[in-house]
């Protein structure tokens, strides 16, 4: 999927301070996604691999991983944002994360990005910090809020 935006260049970038990104599109999750997590990781257990187990368990299922739904903000945040007219672009780390609600397998997620800010660094670059909701639909809990940084240079 292509992104809803490019920035081209860091004076682009550093135009997006403040911008609300938007939302992408709506996101499966699956008991193989979560598996295969799982199997990555080497975190099996039983609340996010047994769905016989888990059904009596205390969410009713099985449930992704946190740091799954985590890791699925960088390919759902390229359908936000498309960074080009850079030599180098960096995930830079996660300030404030928290999972304040729980994605059921079989539920949908989206992310909505806002840009909070963008600021000069050494080595003709910029910082970007980004404001990150994992929503579930039909949920008024999100699944995740993570403030993300992000260096991007010349």
């Amino acid at each position: 999927m292509t992104a809803a935006r490019t920035a081209t260049g860091l004076d682009e970038i550093k135009a997006l301070a403040g911008a609300d990104l938007g939302r992408t599109d709506w996101l499966q999750i699956t008991q193989d996604r979560v598996n295969t997590f799982a199997d990555a990781t080497d975190d099996h257990q039983w609340i996010h691999t047994d769905p016989e187990r888990a059904a009596t368990g205390p969410f009713g299922g099985t449930i992704a991983h946190g740091y799954l739904t985590l890791s699925l903000i960088i390919p759902l945040f390229n359908q936000l944002l498309a960074i080009e007219g850079t030599s180098m672009s960096i995930n830079y780390g996660l300030d404030k994360v928290r999972f304040p609600h729980p994605v059921k397998v079989g539920a949908t997620i989206r992310l909505h990005g806002v840009v909070e800010s963008v600021d000069e660094v050494r080595g003709n670059g910029v910082e970007m910090r980004l404001a990150f909701t994992v929503e579930i639909e039909g949920s008024d809990k999100p699944a995740c809020v993570a403030q993300a940084i992000y260096r991007h240079y010349a």
